[in-house]
């Protein structure tokens, strides 16, 4: 008789299924960080006096939901759509002088000063996405070698052509197909 165990899932496991798993595009992450930030940049602004502590620690947030929400095709995406919206969410709370060039030169002084907690937010959205990205690797691998293929085709077309090939004393291409072997004809 055989005995099932059963795992039990742990209750913050279950919580987090619960959460939403949207799954977006490279654009739609790259609009979802932007307008989040600029919406938590403006919010800093009205209740805290445009703190930079409180505005990096909500940018930490949301680059990691930024690189888990990001649909798998566009993981590359997400480190670079965040330090975009960084920036774009810094405006509110930059500062600056009047006018077109004080506002400019309190932006870019607002991205030097933050440069920490940019950098902070684009390696969390690196690493997640990198790690997501070798998951995925991995599994696509275990099923094509489930499947009963190899990982890069059948290797049993290419070893017959090799060994006919250093027999012969020829230089053979790898993955140049059975054209290569086959002799071409002269032109006349």
């Amino acid at each position: 008789m055989y005995r099932v165990r059963v795992r039990s899932v742990p209750p913050v496991v279950l919580a987090l299924r619960r959460f939403p798993n949207p799954r977006l595009t490279g654009i739609g992450a790259g609009l979802f960080a932007a307008l989040t930030m600029f919406v938590l940049a403006c919010v800093d602004r009205l209740l805290f006096d445009s703190s930079e502590l409180v505005y990096g620690l909500l940018f930490l947030p949301v680059s990691a939901l930024t690189a888990l929400w990001v649909r798998p095709a566009d993981l590359v995406t997400a480190p670079i759509s965040v330090p975009i919206a960084f920036a774009v969410g810094v405006f509110p709370i930059a500062g600056g002088s009047e006018g077109f060039g004080g506002q400019v030169m309190g932006l870019v002084t607002a991205l030097a000063v933050h440069a920490g907690w940019l950098y902070g937010g684009t390696l969390v959205a690196g690493l997640i996405a990198s790690v997501r990205k070798v998951r995925l690797m991995r599994a696509r691998r275990r099923y094509v070698l489930a499947q009963g293929r190899g990982p890069a085709g059948p290797a049993d077309e290419r070893a017959p052509r090799a060994a006919a090939a250093a027999t012969a004393g020829k230089p053979v291409r790898t993955g140049a197909g059975t054209a290569a072997a086959a002799p071409r004809p002269q032109r006349p």
